[in-house]
């Protein structure tokens, strides 16, 4: 098995702008996708915050709008691409919002 890491992107909404039933919405949605990838799961991840970017010339650069993560382990990248069905970070449909997958090589 490989593990993969699961990186969240899109214009998403900070869970502190959410009414309490919002977010116990978002929160079963989470739940629900987690429980259902079972023992795939590695780290069920954080959402990020703050960020900053510097290239290699030392300059700022604008930050990505990446907006969170998860580790899951798959036997390959198809695998780990068929873990996403009903992910809540995929479901809006308009394409604003997308999951990149990659998968952590070992050094």
């Amino acid at each position: 098995m490989s593990k993969f890491l699961l990186l969240y992107r899109g214009p998403a909404t900070p869970m502190d702008t959410y009414t309490p039933e919002q977010s116990a919405e978002v929160m079963k949605a989470w739940e629900t996708w987690l429980g259902g990838i079972g023992a795939n799961l590695v780290d069920a991840g954080n959402p990020l915050g703050a960020r900053a970017a510097v290239s290699d010339d030392g300059s700022s650069a604008t930050p990505s709008d990446q907006n969170g993560y998860s580790i899951v382990q798959a036997t390959d990248l198809d695998e780990a691409r068929n873990l996403l069905k009903g992910h809540p970070f995929l479901t809006e449909g308009k394409g604003r919002f997308a999951v990149e997958v990659f998968e952590i090589v070992p050094m």
